[in-house]
């Protein structure tokens, strides 16, 4: 007889395999699972009103999307402007061009009034030319001119505080471009204007565009110490910018 009946019984069975632990939120304690299932409600929240804001945004006008256009616009452009189309690209088809001129006090006590300066000229000379270009010369100024334009009306009246939020923004980037000019005196107020000039076809086309620019000229501005970034001194000589050797003379 083999050892078992020698013994009397049977021989123990080996241990089994550890329990495995409980996936998901029901392995966790109580408590954890308040905390996760509060978090993943606010998460379904979140998610669905932004898709419900995106919708509105993109969808044709309706009485909803009327009803509530503040706060969709609010919730879309939370900082900046965005220039996106869901269905297509929105290629551009005319070249905008960004001018100032300044009324200067001069040291003698006149008012002078600079010619008009293209600030985005000045831009595309940096971008050009450049493998890497830096992203303030490609953008900051035209994504803050698009913004102004888009959130005034065609009288220049700002739409709400988007608008005001807008015009002090762009004020900012004209008078912060101005530092590394040759004015001649501190400036006293700036007007700006956009000169739109429809993209030429190509040569292979065989069609004519007319390229003479039309221009949309904006009211005067009174330049306050609002209008001034840190660093700006508004005193009608060259900053310190990376432009300021080609940027001497502005007066004409």
């Amino acid at each position: 007889m083999d050892s078992n009946d020698d013994n009397g019984g049977n021989p123990e069975s080996p241990p089994g395999p550890p329990a495995a632990p409980t996936p998901g939120i029901a392995g966790l304690s109580f408590p954890y699972q308040v905390v996760a299932a509060v978090a993943l409600a606010v998460v379904g929240l979140l998610a669905v009103g932004h898709v419900a804001m995106v919708f509105l945004h993109v969808a044709p006008q309706n009485t909803v999307s009327k009803e509530y256009s503040e706060q969709v616009g609010d919730w879309i452009y939370p900082e900046f402007e965005q220039n996106w189309k869901l269905f297509a690209p929105n290629p551009l088809q005319q070249n905008i061009a960004v001018e100032v001129r300044a009324d200067v006090n001069t040291a003698d006590g006149a008012r002078e009034t600079t010619g008009w300066i293209n600030l985005t000229a000045d831009d595309a000379e940096a971008i050009r030319g450049n493998p890497f270009p830096s992203h303030v010369d490609q953008n900051e100024l035209r994504r803050g001119w698009d913004f102004y334009v888009n959130s005034h009306d065609d009288k220049a009246r700002p739409n709400g505080l988007r608008g005001q939020l807008s015009e002090s923004y762009i004020r900012r980037i004209v008078m912060l471009r101005l530092e590394s000019y040759d004015l001649g005196g501190p400036v006293e107020r700036i007007q700006l204007r956009s000169a739109a000039r429809v993209v030429q076809a190509p040569p292979w086309s065989g069609e004519k565009t007319n390229t003479k620019p039309g221009y949309r000229v904006f009211p005067w501005w009174t330049v306050t110490p609002d209008d001034l970034s840190e660093g700006v001194r508004n005193d009608g000589s060259p900053g310190d910018g990376p432009r300021a050797d080609s940027r001497t003379e502005a007066r004409g």
